[in-house]
């Protein structure tokens, strides 16, 4: 089973159509990268977990009975008498999503180290990723539980870099490189190493993250694919699968929850066995990424596929 650790929240958006000119119509769709991924990961038929701080207002309990309809674990999430991060969306020409959040004091950014339980024995990996990675007190937390947990379950981190949460940059940059140190898994966007590494070559930085514990490195490019990068295969890239592109709210989770939902049905369960893919495997389990993705890209919101909504060989198959 899958522990992703992070946020879960409410994504707002100005819902279609004109009203009376003192009305904004609001649609609230449920959200957050560690949450998407753990829903992800559970209609790829994967058991996944989430860990972090849930509000008791009636968005929280809204998200709590979300992630039960999703068949994802709840018994990591700790309640909190305060408030559920908004994350207001808009969208930019080309489907791209532009955030501005409400999370100051929030339930989600609340989870300290004394909140953690033992974790059972069937937790097979950690996945950390986004702004949790950096506000505290839960950035603090969840370096912990990856310093303590990476020499037993493997990690797997997504920055997903979000400035209008932290704006200083060298912040985002210092959270992202004390993970990275203990991440197996690197998955990130070109966008996030726009703003990490301003000027620098994609490949150069992804070849410093496989100097330390990390075995694969994957970039995904939007439409012009992704990129994985091994350190004992080499690199090698899956292009982009055409689709009509409604927006990409949540197409880097799917992408995320494809990979993670490949290694459980290789039975890649730490650092050791996701060393010894073959490069058969590592390109197949891109192009499943790839493939998933689009299909949230053909969609609005963040509605990640079930596993039969993906067109996959038959031969090829990782579920």
């Amino acid at each position: 089973m899958y522990l992703i650790c992070g946020e879960a929240l409410f994504d707002v958006f100005t819902a279609s159509g004109d009203g009376p000119g003192n009305r904004l119509t609001l649609e609230a769709v449920a959200g957050g990268s560690p949450f998407n991924v753990a829903v992800g990961l559970s209609r790829l038929g994967v058991p996944a977990a989430l860990l972090g701080g849930i509000s008791n207002d009636s968005f929280g309990e809204r998200l709590r009975q979300i992630l039960s309809d999703e068949g994802v674990i709840d018994d990591y999430l700790v309640p909190f008498e305060a408030p559920t991060t908004l994350a207001m969306v808009a969208l930019g020409a080309d489907g791209s999503p532009r955030y501005s959040f409400r999370g100051e004091g929030c339930a989600d950014r609340l989870l300290r180290e004394t909140h953690l339980r033992p974790l059972a024995d069937d937790i097979g990996a950690i996945h950390v990723g986004s702004y949790s990675m950096v506000v505290p007190p839960i950035a603090d937390t969840l370096h912990a539980l990856v310093s303590r947990e990476s020499h037993r379950r493997l990690i797997s981190m997504d920055p997903n870099v979000r400035p209008t949460v932290e704006p200083k940059l060298p912040r985002w940059r210092e959270r992202v490189e004390a993970f990275a140190r203990h991440a197996h898994l690197i998955k990130a966007s070109d966008e996030d190493l726009a703003l990490l590494y301003p000027g620098e070559a994609p490949e150069r930085i992804a070849q410093g993250w496989l100097k330390d514990r990390c075995e694969l490195v994957v970039l995904t490019r939007g439409s012009k694919g992704a990129q994985l990068f091994s350190r004992r295969h080499g690199q090698f890239h899956a292009a982009a699968r055409p689709t009509v592109v409604r927006d990409t709210v949540g197409a880097g989770d799917t992408f995320q929850a494809a990979l993670l939902a490949y290694l459980h049905e290789q039975g890649v369960r730490t650092a050791a066995a996701l060393a010894e893919l073959g490069r058969d495997q590592l390109e197949s389990m891109l192009g499943f990424a790839v493939q998933a993705a689009a299909v949230t890209c053909s969609r609005t919101g963040p509605d990640l596929p079930c596993r039969y909504e993906i067109d996959w060989p038959a031969s090829q198959q990782c579920l």
